[in-house]
């Protein structure tokens, strides 16, 4: 082979360093994902931009941003760890059988999760997928009963249990020309209970001394969205869920900020199976789709 032919080999290890931080944006905060101090994350970093002979972040005193080159390493680095997962499974036949119940927060039903459980079921065929939708405190009740096998939802900043994928700020929503009346008290579009964004959006009006009222009570994202475009009331939404035809609705309400979610995997206490441990690896490394 002429030397013409020799492209750089990526490592493993490093491609799932850079995974992380190009999902959290913080060499901090992805070390911690892993297990690794801030300071082997920034070597297995650097590592692989001389690997690739490119500058892949951008660094400040606020966190990373990807370069061009950076964006597409991570297309890059999430197709050849997904190859070499597969291979090693063929090749040491330890292909994963059997059921995985999956529960999952409804509004997460809405990013680009399903395109994740394509990308599982077609690596692994013989897992039989069981898939339970529901409101976050609901779906860990059910995976401490024994009901479920892994959850993926979302907990109050730095508060519970779960490997964290993302933290997201929950911004106000309300449909566009949606205005409040002098004194008027705010009608409130909201899960039912219990639901963590609910409690948010409560406590941020109680402490700025708001008078609040609930018109709305759904159990489905779908219906939070469906009410707040009708224009009965204001909700509280993770930001990059919110559809365009929602945003900027209550900029003009000047309403409290309501701080971060996080979004978590949480697998069974008593032990989780192969499938389980696989789904919430490939949930992790797609963190930044969803």
């Amino acid at each position: 082979m002429d030397d013409d032919d020799k492209g750089p080999l990526f490592d493993p290890l490093l491609l799932r360093t850079y995974l992380a931080v190009a999902q959290m944006r913080h060499f901090t905060e992805a070390g911690r994902r892993l297990g690794l101090t801030q300071s082997t994350v920034s070597q297995h970093v650097r590592r692989l931009e001389q690997q690739a002979g490119r500058r892949l972040l951008a660094r400040d005193t606020h966190g990373v941003s990807l370069t061009h080159d950076g964006e597409a390493m991570v297309g890059f680095a999430r197709s050849m760890l997904e190859l070499q997962q597969r291979a090693k499974a063929h090749f040491s036949g330890s292909e994963l059988r059997g059921s995985l119940r999956f529960g999952v927060g409804d509004d997460l039903v809405s990013s680009r999760l399903p395109d994740i459980l394509r990308e599982f079921a077609r690596s692994h065929p013989r897992v039989d997928l069981e898939l339970t939708v529901g409101l976050s405190a609901g779906l860990l009740d059910k995976l401490d009963a024994g009901d479920l096998d892994l959850v993926f939802a979302k907990r109050r900043r730095s508060i519970g249990r779960g490997q964290l994928i993302a933290r997201r700020r929950l911004r106000w929503v309300a449909a566009p020309g949606f205005a409040l009346e002098p004194g008027q008290a705010i009608p409130l579009i909201v899960y039912a209970p219990p639901s963590i964004t609910r409690d948010l959006a409560v406590e941020a009006l109680d402490k700025a001394g708001l008078a609040w009222r609930i018109v709305c009570t759904s159990g489905s994202f779908g219906g939070l969205m469906a009410a707040t475009l009708a224009g009965l009331g204001v909700t509280a939404q993770n930001d990059t869920l919110v559809p365009p035809a929602l945003r900027g609705g209550a900029e003009a309400l000047r309403l409290p900020e309501l701080g971060d979610v996080e979004f978590v995997v949480v697998e069974r206490l008593s032990g989780s199976s192969p499938a389980a441990r696989s789904l919430a690896a490939l949930i992790q490394a797609n963190g930044d789709r969803l």
